[in-house]
């Protein structure tokens, strides 16, 4: 393992999932949901019954924080409900097994999910859907008080409602409804601020630590010279990140989070109003022609990821985690190469002053990777999903952050840093 991968000590080294994508069983807006591959969530990895052995996974990476969703609709099956008991008991197992095997967990609220009676309710467009999650968050933080110290309220509010109301890739599968996107990215926002203010009238031995995650993409032309490109990358940037880091982050709503989120996966360049990223179903062939390096899903700018932070850090100075970066792909060389780019990116933005608590490589399993299906390869375990028994095995990228865990959470290192010490 290369030593200029070294990190402070007491950096957060994790790996990160979400509830419909790993679970299974579950009853949410995506049950009968049929992606692209004809793949269904209703099993997925069956996290919900084999967690015991996937939290052993973990503690063989060596992983000291772990990224997990808990899914609203199991735990409240009308709105204001008591909290389902045996639901709750299954999680705080969970989270039981993660300090033993002294794995920090950051639990995210909302990945991508609701109950029904959400959906069937007008979803976030409703306005009493932001007290219904408020109370949800209230009982919840109450319960796990003791056990969580890691918040995030949000993950990706943007991808959410842009793939739900502009680009109609996820249900209730709206396109170019831009209003509605804007309203349903204000609701997000200020249920943020409400479910902070709950969370942290939950006294406990430590200070609860609360932020979103967000989803940054650089958007450019692809053409320098084309107008039309540069037009068409600027409204995308307005859209999906000035507008949505505003709403969450301006003014005083800065207050309610004490962090930033940042998942990153790297770019896309306009060109003649497309983006040119494998998820616009743009080929690897093509996209090779053009001279654009990307996975099966994004395009990568490892070079714009430190310069991502020092921006964030001098805009918001908020301490930042990584809370999602990975690559999907079945070469594990073009990912191993990936990650390691990022990370002296990571790593350069560190040492010139970003304070960065920690990084959750996405994803620990291979999952259910919404209207993708199965066809995205994201594990650091791969999962056979033609086999019942969904067996797991290591991947080289997973061997790779394994040994990258083990070198800096075991060897001395010079500097700390702030996480774990607050």
């Amino acid at each position: 393992m290369r030593s200029d991968l070294k990190f402070p000590k007491n950096f957060l080294w994790g790996t990160a999932t979400s509830p419909t994508q790993i679970e299974g069983h579950v009853d949410n807006e995506w049950t009968n949901y049929v992606a692209s591959d004809g793949g269904t969530c209703r099993v997925a990895c069956d996290h919900y019954h084999r967690y015991e052995r996937d939290v052993e996974l973990m503690a063989s990476l060596g992983v000291n924080a772990y990224r997990m969703g808990i899914e609203w609709s199991r735990l409240q099956h009308k709105p204001f409900a008591p909290l389902n008991q045996s639901e709750l008991a299954r999680y705080i197992h969970l989270l039981d097994l993660l300090k033993a095997a002294n794995i920090t967990p950051m639990v995210v609220l909302h990945h991508f999910s609701n109950p029904l009676w959400i959906v069937e309710n007008g979803g976030w467009l409703n306005p009493a859907t932001i007290s219904a999650f408020v109370d949800y968050v209230a009982k919840l933080s109450s319960a796990l008080k003791d056990r969580v110290w890691l918040w995030n309220t949000f993950n990706e509010p943007d991808t959410y409602a842009s793939l739900t109301y502009l680009l109609g890739g996820f249900p209730p599968f709206g396109k170019w409804k831009l209003l509605t996107y804007q309203k349903t990215i204000k609701h997000l926002a200020q249920a943020h601020v409400r479910a902070s203010e709950a969370i942290q009238k939950n006294k406990s031995a430590r200070a609860p630590e609360i932020g979103i995650a967000k989803n940054w993409t650089y958007f450019g032309a692809y053409q320098t010279f084309s107008v039309w490109d540069h037009f068409t990358a600027a409204a995308s940037h307005h859209a999906f990140n000035q507008l949505v880091l505003n709403e969450f982050l301006g003014g005083v709503r800065r207050k309610a989070s004490t962090y930033l989120g940042v998942n990153y996966y790297g770019r896309a360049r306009l060109h003649h109003f497309q983006a040119l990223v494998p998820t616009n179903g743009v080929s690897n062939e093509r996209l090779e022609k053009l001279g654009i390096i990307s996975d099966d899903m994004f395009e990568r700018y490892p070079t714009g990821f430190g310069k991502l932070l020092g921006k964030f850090q001098r805009h918001y100075g908020l301490p930042i985690y990584i809370t999602e970066h990975g690559a999907a792909s079945a070469n594990q060389d073009f990912r191993i190469r990936d990650l390691t780019a990022h990370l002296l990116e990571l790593r350069a933005a560190m040492t010139a002053g970003v304070d960065v608590r920690g990084f959750f490589y996405w994803s620990l399993l291979d999952n259910f990777e919404w209207q993708f299906g199965y066809t995205k390869k994201f594990g650091l375990f791969s999962v056979d999903f033609s086999d019942p028994s969904l067996p797991r095995r290591l991947t080289r990228t997973g061997e790779f952050y394994r040994d990258l865990c083990k070198m800096n959470l075991t060897a001395p290192a010079e500097e700390k840093s702030p996480a774990l010490e607050r």
